[in-house]
């Protein structure tokens, strides 16, 4: 399911416009990356929670030429899978 999908179902599901289908999932996704980035934890009970993880720099080769090159330390962001979500999927 892309984001047009989710957007086509919860308009049809709660039987609301399409914009504001729409609406509602921008919003929801603008305000978890608005919190990932201010370095916050976000959890969904039932569905898994969102956080951001830092990594080290280190030197890495690059696989063509085996040049050493430096990789800079990065954040980015992680999903951990809740428990329920989890056995729901298994289930299937």
């Amino acid at each position: 399911m892309n984001k047009s999908q989710m957007i086509e179902a919860l308009a049809k599901e709660e039987k609301l416009p399409l914009k504001k289908a729409e609406e509602v999932v921008n919003t929801v996704f603008g305000e978890i990356e608005a919190a990932l980035i201010r370095g916050e934890r976000v959890e969904i009970r039932g569905f898994g929670s969102f956080k951001v993880k830092k990594y080290d720099g280190y030197q890495g080769r690059n696989p063509k030429t085996g040049e050493i090159i430096n990789v800079s330390s990065k954040k980015l962001p992680f999903f951990k899978v809740g428990k329920e979500l989890k056995e729901r999927v298994d289930l299937r």
